[in-house]
């Protein structure tokens, strides 16, 4: 039933110091979660070189390392459409919390690995689950807190995201010189997995929690409405059920995967790429921070491209700079060409990653999408894992990294093809989908459905 609200809906803005709407302390914090989130996956491409030495403590096989690797971006992916879907079930600050402990605890467990199934355990697995949760759920809350400024706020989660990322190589490879295998890990799980925690008691899913109304809500939108957990199933299952009429829902985590799986190839073996061609392993690091510092402009931009002008013509360009950039690569023997490199590819890797939750809410609009996040999560982890496998097994049989580097071509260019055939983002694909759920669950309203 619907309950009156008291007095008309005009709900006070609450401000914080300065006037600052609590949705930007929301995207402060996820920026932190984010930053060590990538943590995680920036560590995959500094890890291969010390794993694969023979005269080291691992000497493993550059198949075995593809293929954990590759299970860790398949774990991934397979669970990263129920991360979403648990995050719009038990809201992203309890997913938050898990993901806190198991990033503690999983990066105490990497740092005792000694055989390959100790790494499938803790990276492969473990790893992957705490990533996926830091990933999904909560990036895609944001979308909840902004009603205007989507493409400013997501550009700035990415940005400053990116110029996190592009300490992290180097700083991995600087605790492992220093510390040690061990000492690395855990130093990174206990801060890691303490601020995560700490963070937690910050955050929260939605405006309402704190009496507020989403950041650039006016007196003309309709107000949020808090339902029972079963008439927000039946609202979920009905806008599933219109997604999955549209290509763009079909096509935005293909689209993803074909990204990722052109750049996944590109951060794992870039850097034994560079020191097979005589650079130290802290100097080809730099390649992945080039990446990151070069790709924060993109990050930053695309959204607020996106939300201005459409995310069509934005993701082919950034995927299409991406493919093409490659090709510095391919000639590629000392420091200042592999640097080179990593400047210009950065522009297309940024882009390609950022633009989701604004593209989501233009074809969308403000429906409940964390599931359809999950799923490009889905299809971008999967890019990962694909390419990340593949190549590795290319390698191995060939030892030429020249044919990895044309796979990575072919998967960035591919995804520019599949976003030819998107619809245009101009307007909402399925704007009346509330009408085929019962009216208590349907449209918002003046008050509070319970």
């Amino acid at each position: 039933m619907t309950m009156p609200t008291q007095g008309p809906w005009s709900p006070r803005p609450i401000r914080h110091a300065g006037g600052l709407h609590y949705g930007w302390i929301i995207v402060g914090i996820l920026v932190v979660v984010q930053v060590i989130g990538s943590a995680i996956s920036q560590s995959a491409g500094v890890m291969v070189a010390p794993l694969r030495d023979p005269h080291g403590a691992f000497g493993w096989g550059i198949g075995t390392i593809g293929a954990l690797l590759a299970v860790y971006y398949l774990v991934g992916a397979l669970f990263a459409p129920m991360s979403g879907w648990l995050g719009e079930r038990y809201g992203a600050r309890r997913l938050m919390l898990a993901g806190g402990l198991l990033y503690g605890g999983s990066m105490g467990l990497l740092g005792l690995v000694r055989q390959p199934w100790h790494f499938l355990l803790a990276f492969s697995v473990l790893l992957s689950l705490t990533q996926s949760i830091c990933l999904v759920p909560l990036i895609a809350a944001v979308s909840g807190w902004f009603r205007r400024r989507l493409g400013l706020a997501t550009g700035l989660l990415w940005a400053a995201g990116g110029l996190g990322a592009a300490l992290l190589a180097p700083l991995v490879s600087t605790l492992m010189a220093q510390l040690g295998w061990q000492g690395t890990f855990w130093s990174l799980g206990a801060v890691g997995g303490g601020l995560i925690l700490s963070l937690t008691l910050l955050f929260r899913d939605r405006p309402t929690d704190l009496g507020l109304t989403p950041y650039g809500a006016t007196a003309a939108d309709a107000p949020e409405v808090v339902r029972s957990p079963a008439l927000e199933r039946q609202r979920r299952q009905a806008f599933l059920h219109h997604m999955r009429c549209t290509r763009a829902f079909w096509d935005l985590p293909l689209i993803h995967g074909l990204g990722c799986a052109g750049h996944g190839i590109v951060l794992i073996y870039v850097v034994p790429l560079a020191v097979e061609q005589g650079l130290t392993l802290v100097a080809a690091s730099v390649i992945l921070s080039l990446i990151s510092v070069m790709s924060i402009a993109s990050r930053f931009l695309t959204p607020i491209l996106a939300e201005r002008v459409g995310g069509k013509p934005i993701m082919a360009a950034a995927l299409l700079i991406q493919g093409l950039t490659v090709l510095v690569l391919c000639g590629a023997h000392d420091m200042g060409q592999f640097y080179l490199f990593g400047a210009l590819f950065g522009l297309g890797f940024g882009g390609e990653m950022s633009a989701y939750l604004v593209v989501n809410r233009q074809y969308f609009g403000t429906g409940p999408t964390s599931t359809l996040y999950g799923l490009e999560m889905m299809g971008a982890l999967l890019g990962h894992a694909v390419a990340t496998g593949l190549a590795g097994l290319v390698l191995a049989v060939t030892g030429s990294f020249l044919l990895i580097l044309a796979l990575s071509m072919v998967f960035s260019l591919g995804g520019t093809l599949v976003i030819l055939h998107l619809e245009s983002s101009a307007q909402v694909l399925i704007p009346h989908w509330e009408a085929s759920v019962p009216p208590e669950a349907g449209a918002r309203q003046r008050g509070v459905v319970s």
